[in-house]
């Protein structure tokens, strides 16, 4: 099947199809016109594609994780444990972000309740600040 096609089927854009064929995540036939040609195992290594990125991992994990990967039709799991080691390092990453951002917004709220409330608002401070009230 063509592109066109093809995205309508994974709900994919044609636009991230060749963005996952730049990364190697997808490697489609080409036939001699040039056009890409895609089959149902393509629509498979998609949906694997897709749910590695929902698990926040990024392309180029996803380039050394994806072959050893088997989709049962439903998830992904690894084909051997040597790969735990990659997924707990990647479940470690994901938990630094979280940890990081947790801390941000324990900053901005901070802020946020140092705020005076509304009404005593002194209309210089905010139009020195770049705004107007």
């Amino acid at each position: 099947m063509r592109m066109g096609e093809f995205s309508r089927l994974t709900g994919v854009s044609p636009r991230l199809l060749r963005y996952y064929e730049e990364q190697g995540l997808l490697r489609p036939s080409r036939r001699p016109s040039g056009y890409r040609e895609f089959t149902e195992e393509d629509i498979v290594t998609v949906r694997g594609i897709r749910m590695l990125l929902g698990a926040g991992l990024s392309t180029a994990t996803i380039a050394e994780l994806l072959p050893c990967m088997v989709d049962d039709g439903q998830t992904l799991t690894p084909a051997c444990a040597g790969l735990l080691p990659d997924l707990n390092r990647e479940r470690e990453r994901i938990n630094e972000a979280m940890s990081g951002l947790l801390a941000a917004r324990k900053k901005l709220d901070a802020i946020i309740a140092a705020t005076a409330p509304a009404g005593g608002d002194d209309p210089d401070a905010c139009y020195a600040a770049g705004t107007r009230p």
